[in-house]
């Protein structure tokens, strides 16, 4: 395992007879541990004693058990970096993630050339949930609208929350005019139907904006612009009679 800012220390140059025997040594180890479990450093079965035999059986046991160890460790560490990646309510990725794929998404189709497009979703009413039929309803009707828009995206799309009732995907090969027509199609897909919110049920109203990635943009910039045009579309929604 490398260990970032270790250095080797200096060791002392060996002594003559001492870089024969190690190099004796090497020519006669096997590439791999044979029949013979106990083979090592050109030693034969024969040639060790019941006590020298039993130390290196524990000691190459010991190594399979590190190994071993050490593969779990790795599982865990992969687990855990993928937790710390989801959201913590619903099955989609919280905001730091997503904004690190926004980014690398980004890279990627300014330098290959590629479309790509951000939609940004906000989920109307859920505070008249809440304050209706509690928080647990609230968090009822954002699990829902999360599974209705990761149900219906490509693999290779990205969805994720924002933070509160806000959501957010990254379509890629998808320029504003194609990542509009599928932001309405998103829309219609959260909406459709009444979700089970344990107290009852709700129907869900979304509002979206759109915004593609380009050279000029950042991606906070990406965001907040997607935003900006979800306020507008939902302002104007609101005025109307």
């Amino acid at each position: 395992m490398k260990i970032f800012g270790a250095r080797p220390e200096p060791f002392a140059a060996p002594r003559p007879r001492a870089t024969e025997k190690a190099a004796a040594a090497r020519v006669r180890t096997p590439a791999t541990r044979g029949a013979d479990s106990t083979d090592f450093l050109g030693l034969r079965e024969a040639d060790l004693t019941p006590q020298v035999k039993g130390a290196m059986d524990t000691l190459l046991a010991e190594m399979d058990e590190l190994r071993a160890e050490v593969g779990r460790l790795k599982a865990k560490l992969a687990e855990t970096e993928g937790l710390a990646d989801r959201d913590v309510l619903t099955p989609v990725l919280n905001r730091r993630a997503l904004m690190r794929e926004l980014s690398r998404i980004r890279t990627f189709a300014l330098r290959y050339g590629s479309a790509a497009s951000l939609v940004y979703f906000d989920l109307d009413e859920l505070k008249d949930v809440n304050d209706r039929f509690g928080h647990g309803a609230g968090d009822a009707a954002l699990k829902a609208a999360a599974d209705r828009l990761a149900a219906n995206v490509r693999e290779s799309d990205v969805v994720g929350r924002m933070g509160g009732d806000e959501f957010a995907v990254i379509l890629v090969q998808a320029d504003a005019k194609t990542a509009e027509a599928k932001a309405q199609a998103l829309a219609r897909a959260v909406e459709a139907g009444p979700v089970d919110i344990g107290a009852g049920q709700a129907v869900l109203r979304v509002a979206y904006g759109v915004c593609e990635i380009t050279e000029d943009l950042e991606p906070e910039e990406i965001v907040a612009r997607a935003d900006a045009v979800m306020y507008a579309r939902k302002r104007a929604r609101r005025a109307l009679p």
